[in-house]
């Protein structure tokens, strides 16, 4: 199977049926990724505002209708959130318990979902731009950290920034910058670049999500907000249940990359 030639409605139904289960980095080139947090109804107003408060980690593109829908319906046709996303996390009061391809068997009709922009989508405009992405083309998830930065508090929610990391030579950084500013739905620019220790990560090669990318002398790592950021905000909050994507394995919607874009 040609997995660079389907459709997000193709890839969301191979998804489904077992036939792919890695990460979607590179995939459905054109349109948004979106990382996941699903919650009970009584904890989803609280997560709203933290969104609202936090656009760079937490851009919400979209949110389900009433609590129990299976679908956002502007994200996609014959979308099912149980069964589209190729990996997911379960989290209960907080503790992350089981990794799953299906949470059918775990949904419930107060769930709430709360999808993300996520930085697939300017990839692709960062590769446009002949701009080396180093986790594409080395075939791997990209990098992620917890860090020091601290992300404004909503009701029971409160924690530290995840970042992806990207390395790349000065001058690139800068463009990326300036390409990554036109989509503040999808994360916008880099919240930092250079010295890791800076925002509190001790070891650039070894990440707390997705695989290590090689650094080539003369390149500095560029960091972005990312979408695993409500995991470790989760984790600290610890509603009884909840569900997010795997790092990295995200549900791939049938929305344009260009409506996100600020021209």
């Amino acid at each position: 199977m040609n997995l660079q030639i389907l459709s997000p409605v193709e890839l969301r139904r191979a998804i489904r049926a077992g036939e792919l289960k890695g990460n979607t980095s590179g995939l459905a080139q054109g349109f948004v990724q979106c990382n996941l947090a699903i919650l009970p109804a009584d904890w989803a107003n609280d997560f709203l505002k933290f969104c609202q408060l936090n656009p760079k980690p937490c851009p919400l593109v979209g949110i389900s209708a009433q609590p129990g829908d299976i679908a956002i319906a502007e994200l996609g046709e014959d979308l099912d959130i149980r069964s589209d996303v190729p990996k997911y996390r379960i989290f209960k009061d907080g503790e992350f318990v089981e990794e799953v391809q299906d949470v059918t068997q775990h949904w419930r009709d107060d769930l709430v979902i709360f999808a993300l922009g996520c930085s697939f989508s300017f990839e692709e405009a960062l590769l446009a731009d002949g701009l080396d992405v180093r986790n594409i083309s080395e075939g791997v998830n990209v990098p992620m950290y917890r860090t020091n930065i601290e992300c404004k508090p909503a009701g029971r929610f409160s924690g530290t920034n995840v970042v992806s990391m990207r390395p790349m030579k000065p001058a690139d950084a800068i463009r990326a910058i300036q390409i990554c500013s036109r989509f503040p739905s999808v994360h916008g620019a880099p919240i930092h670049f250079g010295d890791p220790a800076a925002i509190g990560i001790e070891d650039i090669h070894s990440p707390d999500f997705g695989d290590a990318v090689t650094i080539n002398e003369g390149e500095v790592p560029v960091f972005w907000a990312c979408g695993v950021t409500p995991q470790v905000v989760l984790e600290q909050a610890k509603p009884s249940f909840c569900i997010t994507h795997s790092p990295g394995h995200m549900l791939i919607s049938d929305l344009p990359n260009s409506r996100l874009a600020v021209l």
